[in-house]
């Protein structure tokens, strides 16, 4: 997992066309979507985040709010899916941690 710091989150970039641009579902339209784990019950949040991020296209991103250093969770994605994400800190605390997540593959 390629993990590197981020010098911010562009909030307004877009994340591409779907069906290279010819599809009117609106998927395409959206900014990098943001996953705010702080109101998820610990219990589902590691699975919570898996789902969202078995939903990311190759290239897609999701930004991930979480109330501490999700380091366990980063340890735990790179042994179930290595070198499938790169990981960028956008933000790190003390209250609030922003990741970045773009699928490689």
């Amino acid at each position: 997992m390629d993990i590197r710091i981020d010098s911010g989150l562009d909030s307004t970039t877009s994340s591409g066309g779907c069906a290279g641009g010819t599809c009117t579902c609106g998927k395409g339209d959206a900014a990098t979507p943001v996953l705010d784990v702080r109101a998820i019950p610990a219990a589902v949040r590691h699975a919570a985040v898996h789902g969202a991020l078995g939903a990311i296209p190759v290239s897609g991103s999701i930004v991930l709010a979480a109330p501490h250093e999700p380091l366990p969770l980063l340890a735990e994605l790179e042994e179930l899916h290595p070198g499938e994400f790169a990981v960028s800190y956008v933000e790190r605390g003390p209250k609030t941690w922003l990741l970045k997540f773009t699928r490689q593959q």
